[in-house]
């Protein structure tokens, strides 16, 4: 098992039933120079992780971002790659992701073949990462650009299944992903039934737009809740989905 600080943390919330919240920040959406007004916010809002990484990243900037970003908070960076080039050593961990949804040989094994030399180089934090697609009612870059077949909504046995199947494989971490502007969330009754049978973490993203949705997803059993689109759209809302997450904490 990964034995390195970040994925310890996140071990630790899985034992004790907490949950945190992460923030996920797009290169190709968001310019380096708010990465200070983004973090001061992260600080302020008691946000646990910083995500940074998307399924494009067309403007080559995300080391730039990361950098700008540290000069403000100490929140720990990890990379959510959507390709082998989105590997910088200026973050402190790294999700490597196989998608174990999809049939896709390259996303399974192929360009973590390609990008090994690299990571092992980074000096990163590697964090071995069951990637499950979830349909969230549209199709979304990732489903898009990976060329996978989400597992449908209302089958959350298919979804703990192979979630199974990566925690049998050795995987330290399963992420539930509805995807990048989702308009259907992954569902409470998915998360628990994976959350519930499964020994390790459980991450939950995608069509996440309210407080009301943190506090339901981690009450259901997911570890870290992950959103992006709608922390685009009103980057006020940070502050009540770090609380909404750390509400459900405070409970156990």
């Amino acid at each position: 098992m990964a034995t390195g600080a970040i994925y310890t943390q996140l071990c630790e919330l899985k034992s004790q039933k907490k949950s945190g919240f992460a923030v996920l920040a797009d290169p190709d959406k968001i310019a380096p120079a708010d990465m200070q007004y983004l973090a001061r916010l992260c600080n302020d809002a008691g946000v646990d992780y910083l995500f940074m990484g998307g399924s494009l990243l067309m403007a080559h900037q995300m080391e730039l971002c990361i950098q700008r970003f540290k000069t403000e908070s100490d929140i720990p960076v990890i990379l959510f790659p959507g390709s082998p080039a989105q590997v910088t050593p200026y973050a402190d961990a790294l999700l490597y992701l196989s998608l174990i949804s999809g049939r896709n040989p390259e996303l399974l094994i192929g360009q973590h073949v390609a990008s090994a030399p690299i990571v092992r180089a980074s000096g990163l934090e590697v964090i071995s990462t069951g990637y499950i697609i979830i349909d969230g009612g549209v199709q979304t870059t990732v489903s898009y650009m990976s060329n996978a077949m989400p597992i449908p909504a209302d089958k959350p046995e298919i979804a703990l299944c192979t979630a199974w199947a990566g925690e049998l494989q050795g995987k330290h971490l399963i992420y539930l992903d509805a995807g990048s502007g989702a308009r259907r969330p992954v569902s409470a009754e998915m998360i628990t039934m994976v959350s519930s049978h499964t020994e390790i973490p459980l991450v939950v993203g995608g069509g996440i737009v309210s407080p009301e949705k943190v506090y339901e997803n981690c009450k259901a059993g997911a570890n870290l809740i992950v959103v992006g689109n709608a922390i685009e759209r009103d980057p006020l809302l940070i502050k009540d989905m770090a609380q909404a997450a750390k509400a459900v904490s405070s409970l156990q």
